[in-house]
């Protein structure tokens, strides 16, 4: 469609509306943005949120689309460019003073669709020395156990922890699993001199963080 392409030309792509991008995305040459259109027009029918479609998994964007294998990576890379270069603006966390710390170092969690235990790893004046990822699955205290997470903080010679993870539900309030493997792992803590600060629990929108509510006393 001409007049589409046209039309975004002239406002510029920061004033055009999500379905002329994406047509104009999915179109593999100028003459076909009005395929793309219709293409367009099914996604956000799926789709109906931005988060939900930064989500879409190869199958689903070929299912609705057609397009080939090389022209979905395409689509999927500059997502994911728009992605980092959205969450580069905010700056990168060097020390956590409060939870919008945690919830910005941490911020790809919300997009990942199976749970991600990560330790943050923080030297004498809470300086971030590494992000470390535990465990990836379905947590419960057998699963995230107290070697895996205090190893690599022994190792690194960190000072305290902050231990986090993501909820794919978008729900954060948190479950008995991890309020049972926030106890194990704070008495733990506090035997080795390694306070666990907090639990934060990562959600679609919010997050929770288990020492604000008194359940973290390291």
């Amino acid at each position: 469609m001409a007049n589409l392409v046209d039309r975004v030309r002239a406002s510029g792509v920061r004033s055009a509306g999500i379905a002329d991008l994406l047509a104009i995305g999915f179109a593999r040459r100028e003459a076909d943005a009005n395929v793309g259109s219709e293409m367009a027009r099914a996604v956000l029918q799926r789709f109906q949120r931005l988060q939900a479609l930064g989500d879409a998994s190869s199958v689903d964007l070929a299912e609705l689309t057609g397009l080939e294998e090389f022209e979905l990576l395409r689509v999927q890379a500059l997502t994911e460019l728009g992605r980092r270069i959205a969450l580069s603006s905010r700056g990168e966390v060097t020390h956590i003073e409060s939870l919008a710390d945690v919830e910005i170092a941490l911020d790809y969690l919300r997009f990942e669709k199976k749970e991600h235990f990560v330790a943050i790893l923080l030297d004498a004046k809470n300086a971030i020395l590494r992000l470390a990822t535990i465990h990836i699955g379905t947590l419960t205290s057998s699963l995230v156990g107290a070697r895996e997470v205090f190893r690599e903080a022994i190792r690194d010679g960190a000072s305290a922890i902050i231990v986090a993870h993501n909820h794919p539900s978008g729900n954060p309030e948190p479950s008995p699993e991890d309020l049972e493997v926030t106890r194990q792992l704070v008495e733990i803590g506090r035997m080795l001199d390694i306070p666990v600060l907090d639990h934060v629990i990562i959600g679609e929108r919010r997050s929770v963080s288990l020492q604000a509510r008194g359940q973290v006393a390291g």
